[in-house]
């Protein structure tokens, strides 16, 4: 069970090196539905980068085929909007940063995982909490 494998984590850290901080919990975001940009090795999308929504951006990745304006309630997915905060995964954010279309992050509340696919530099350009 999800939450199970949350609580057994040891304490994640950000991209900052220190506690990661929750994301949203209105919308509740997460991998695990937690609130917070944690990770786990069922996590195959990465998870990761706490990014406030934009319009480019949620148009961006309606184009790659991840449409997350749509609520499916069977996922425990409510459909975002323009200034909602949420867990994105590492690929498509980066992806969205090539296309000049990322979203901001909260550096606080982004995993340290998404250094292996993000450079830092790269999060600070664009960072809330910088």
């Amino acid at each position: 069970m999800a939450s199970d494998a949350a609580r057994d984590r040891v304490a994640d850290r950000n991209v900052l090196g220190g506690a990661l901080e929750p994301c949203s919990m209105a919308p509740r975001t997460g991998f695990f539905r937690d609130g917070c940009c944690n990770t786990g090795p069922d996590d195959h999308g990465l998870h990761v980068v706490c990014a406030r929504m934009t319009r480019d951006f949620l148009r961006f990745a309606r184009e790659q085929g991840n449409d997350l304006v749509t609520p499916a309630p069977r996922y425990g997915f409510p459909g975002l909007s323009p200034g909602d905060r949420w867990c994105v995964c590492a690929a498509t954010w980066r992806q969205a940063y090539e296309a000049g279309v990322a979203p901001p992050v909260v550096l606080a509340a982004t995993h340290e995982e998404t250094l292996a696919v993000i450079p830092l530099s790269a999060l600070k350009e664009l960072a809330i909490d910088a």
